[in-house]
């Protein structure tokens, strides 16, 4: 059985120049809108450590929530300095829904468990209107999950678990 992990690259992670690029504007974005997409249902805000300067890093990106986790899709790979920071630190801190919490993040690159994951928690990117929310989550759910099942076989999910604290 071939080694998940050996999967190629998503072409997308081939454009990843692109949000380089534009990393000053979303950054003024955030800026700007930081509260909104602080407590904004299907957004979250990532604290990472840096993995070359260990600091403080932050991306805000669109995840799927659920009461025992969250989790992200990851566009470009594991070419995202996110996803880097991760590997080389999994614990995190996450702003969502108006909460801040110290988090552990885990990398799932196992097919069946990415699929599985996206079939009993689709992840739909939030829309500005509740009527297209509704849409996505009851007409087009069939269809957006087929969409899923094979848009994440050459990407990795992040899954984001509370710190449990000793004792």
């Amino acid at each position: 059985m071939p080694n998940e992990t050996m999967r190629p690259e998503p072409f997308a992670a081939r454009l990843h120049v692109i949000p380089r690029t534009i990393r000053p504007i979303q950054a003024a974005i955030v800026r700007t809108f930081r509260r909104y997409f602080e407590q904004a249902p299907g957004w979250v805000l990532l604290t990472t450590t840096g993995r070359k300067s260990g600091l403080p890093r932050e991306v805000m990106l669109p995840c799927e929530r659920t009461p025992e986790l969250l989790f992200i899709l990851s566009t470009y790979g594991r070419r995202s300095n996110w996803m880097r920071n991760i590997e080389r630190q999994p614990a995190m801190r996450v702003t969502a829904a108006g909460w801040v919490i110290d988090t552990t993040a885990e990398i799932v690159d196992d097919l069946a468990a990415k699929q599985a994951l996206v079939t009993a928690h689709p992840f739909f990117a939030p829309m500005p209107f509740g009527w297209l929310n509704w849409l996505h989550r009851t007409v087009l759910r069939v269809p957006m999950v087929a969409f899923l099942r094979w848009w994440v076989r050459s990407r990795p999910i992040v899954v984001v678990r509370p710190t449990r604290a000793a004792g």
